[in-house]
This record gives structure tokens, sequence and C-alpha cells, in this order.
């Protein structure tokens, strides 16, 4: 039997739609998969390991961390909320199905970049690695509020564009942690030397760079669908 006039355009059409459905599956599950293995490597540790030996161990921590521990774990837990929650913000069928459930993931997300922010107030304040790193740590702080600050706020206002956008960058900080310790500890960027200038310039980067290309990426997007339409 042959084929209409319309079928193959259709059939394309269809190829193409899941295509896209699988490589965004593709791209949910490595980022939730990368974030499940940042948390059983990094956060975990400490508290599978919780005594002062370890916290205070220069392979697990560093020599304020058992002091500090209370804060450091109120980092921990606020930050490994961050980060499993935000991928689930950004499924468009779960988004769309379960509008209400996507709302307290969203309230989760917040809370618990409120949370990890809270406890890197007094990490940074007490580091031992010296204020230039502690600023770099700042910094990363302040973005992470700033966006997820504006990202709520945009919400709050009906302006759900924007708070999509702003969501996106929020999670690109988030991830930011990972990208530090993915980078300061593993591959040929860890070999550098002196480690602490190492640890300073990864500071700044593992947020900065992600974010200014995430903003590039989505404003580039907008130009072309604006051209589009």
């Amino acid at each position: 039997m042959s084929a209409t006039p319309g079928s193959v355009p259709v059939v394309s059409s269809e190829r193409k739609i899941s295509s896209l459905f699988a490589v965004k599956v593709l791209g949910f599950v490595a980022l939730l998969g990368v974030a499940l293995w940042f948390v059983w490597t990094y956060p975990l540790r400490y508290i599978l390991h919780y005594h002062e030996a370890a916290f205070t161990d220069p392979n697990l921590g560093a020599a304020n961390y058992w002091r500090e521990r209370l804060w450091l774990v109120s980092h921990f837990a606020g930050g490994t909320l961050a980060l499993l929650v935000g991928p689930w913000q950004f499924w468009t069928g779960f988004r769309m199905r379960y509008a209400r459930l996507h709302r307290w993931t969203g309230r989760l997300f917040l809370a618990g970049v409120g949370i990890g922010s809270f406890g890197a107030i007094r990490l940074i304040a007490t580091t031992t690695f010296g204020w230039a790193f502690g600023a770099s740590l700042a910094s990363l702080a302040l973005a992470w509020v700033v966006t997820a600050g504006v990202a709520y706020l945009a919400i709050l206002e009906g302006k759900v564009e924007v708070h999509q956008r702003w969501m996106v960058r929020a999670y690109v900080v988030t991830f930011a942690f990972v990208t530090f310790r993915t980078l300061n500890e593993h591959g040929p960027l860890s070999q550098l030397q002196p480690a602490n200038d190492r640890a300073i310039t990864i500071g700044w980067a593992c947020w900065a760079i992600p974010l200014l290309l995430t903003i590039a990426i989505q404003q580039i997007w907008a130009l072309r669908s604006s051209a589009r339409s």
C-alpha cells in the first residue's frame, strides 16, 4: 500500500519528537546520577565517618570541620536537598501532570538553598584555607541565594518564563559544588600546584563560567525564538 502524501512529514515529525524525548530522559538520568554520585562520595562520607579523626583528616575535611560540624552538616543537608530535588523541576511532563507536587519540590529546593547558605556563612567566616578562598566561596553562596531568590520572586509575580530561566541558573550554581569537587580532586586540573591557588581559582570558575554560559545560551535561544515568531 502506498503512503499518503502527508505521511512522510508526520513520521519524520514523530521521530524527531521521540529523539528529543530520549535526549531529555538521558539528560535527566545523567544529571540525577551525577548528583547521587556526588552525595554518596562527599556529604555521606562525613556521616559514615562521624568522628573527630575523620573530620580533621586532610583527605576528608579540614582542621576546623569537627568544631564547626553542626554548620557543616547544615550546609551539606541543604545542598544535598537542593541538588537532588532540582532535576525534577525541569521535567516538563512531571511539572504539567503533578503541578501541586512540582510546587512543593520547588519549595524544598528553596529551603535547601536557604539551609545550605546558612551553614555556609559560618564555614566561610572560619575557613582555614585563607581569605581568598573564603571570598570565592562567599561569592558562590551569594550567587546561589540571588539566583534562587529571583526565581522565587518571579513565580510570586506570575512570571513563569522568567521563573524557569532563573531556576535553571539557580541549579547551575547548585551544581557548582559538584563541579568544584570534580575539578579539584579528579582529572588533570587536580594536579596543578600550589594546591591553594588551584582551589581558589576553581572556587571562582566552578560557578562563574557555567552561569555565564547558561545566561548566554538562554539569551541566544530567546533571540532565535523571537526571530522565528
